[in-house]
């Protein structure tokens, strides 16, 4: 199964976090959101779609994460958890570790925000950059 969710950049996109990755429906973000990789999505967990939801709520799920922005593409590996809960309004989390919250989306992935290369960083600090966060279950 296959979603894509739109989100923007923001001049204070850092993405320094060890251990998650995060793209967020709010369109302000402080110096803090060091994991943040986007704004202004156009959906948290809580909309995911009730099918792919279902997928995810399961420990055997395989899923890839892919990060597009202008030329530059990412790749993340994980894992659905038999204990997520996807209610979130405005955020989506994609964790290394197996910590499950509302804004939990995968755990046990293979990279977080310090992994992606710094020339997509950089183009994610533009407030007009556009990204695509696709989530592939497979």
């Amino acid at each position: 199964m296959h979603f894509e969710i739109p989100f923007y950049g923001h001049e204070n996109i850092r993405s320094l976090h060890q251990k998650t990755i995060e793209i967020t429906t709010e369109s302000d973000l402080t110096l803090n959101g060091d994991c943040i990789i986007g704004v202004s999505a156009n959906c948290g967990c809580n909309d995911i779609p009730e099918k792919m939801k279902h997928l995810l709520c399961n420990s055997k799920t395989n899923i890839i994460f892919t990060i597009k922005v202008n030329d530059f593409t990412f790749k993340v590996t994980g894992r659905g958890h038999d204990e997520l809960i996807l209610t979130h309004p405005h955020d989506i989390v994609i964790r290394k570790s197996s910590f499950v919250c509302p804004r939990t989306l995968a755990t046990n992935c293979d990279k977080a925000s310090d992994s992606i290369p710094r020339q997509m960083i950089k183009a994610l600090q533009n407030p007009d950059a556009r990204g695509i966060f696709t989530i592939d279950v497979i």
